[in-house]
């Protein structure tokens, strides 16, 4: 029984070792090395192996890797509070101050007033749908490849966008497929969001 026991557990971690294969980790808990925020740093907390958001609006951003990140598969762990609202930012860079000008960003709201909902492609693509609950962690997940961005939340794709070739950069916020970094939004005093397990792979 044992033997059986130790080749199923070998079986079902051999299969999440393959599902994570070829990601690092960007954020493991344990500090914020890497991470970089402006004003309102005290929006966010390290607390119990998790980024909390909750205070001013701000923006943490990941500076612990100098190279560009083009084509990539990022997944986040999120848990939203009631009524809170926030965000995951790609293809964006540092900014002391304000909402980012450069780059998308992957909408994190389940029950805020504000209508467009988690995986919302925020102003390009927007969600109307509620897929996951306050109170309950999910995976978000945001793949782009080359013209290319889906947003998954857990296993579901609610988010398939092509640019079109056409498409030129805003002026207020770009909103352009090009390269950067990540950032994680903490949007109002009165939201809270938790982040964790954040990993990342390049892809060709």
């Amino acid at each position: 029984m044992l033997a059986i026991a130790l080749a199923v557990t070998a079986r079902f971690t051999s299969a999440a070792d393959e599902k994570e294969e070829g990601f690092k980790v960007i954020f493991d808990g344990k500090s914020l090395d890497g991470w970089k925020v402006g004003q309102n740093a005290d929006t966010f907390k390290l607390q119990n192996g998790e980024i909390v958001a909750h205070g001013q609006t701000a923006h943490l951003f990941y500076v612990g890797d100098p190279q560009p990140f083009k084509n990539f598969e990022l997944r986040v762990d999120v848990m939203t509070e009631p009524n809170s609202n926030g965000g995951i930012y790609f293809h964006t860079k540092y900014q002391e101050k304000s909402w980012p000008k450069y780059g998308f960003e992957a909408q994190v709201n389940n029950s805020h007033s504000d209508w467009k909902r988690t995986g919302s492609l925020y102003d390009v693509v927007n969600v109307k749908e509620t897929y996951v609950k306050d109170n309950e962690w999910y995976t978000e997940t945001i793949i782009v490849q080359d013209k290319n961005v889906k947003i998954k939340i857990n296993d579901k794709t609610v988010v398939d966008y092509t640019e079109p070739a056409d498409q030129k950069a805003g002026e207020q916020f770009t909103r352009k497929l090009d390269e950067g970094t990540f950032a994680l939004q903490g949007h109002d005093p009165k939201s809270v969001i938790h982040y964790k397990n954040i990993r990342v792979k390049r892809l060709d």
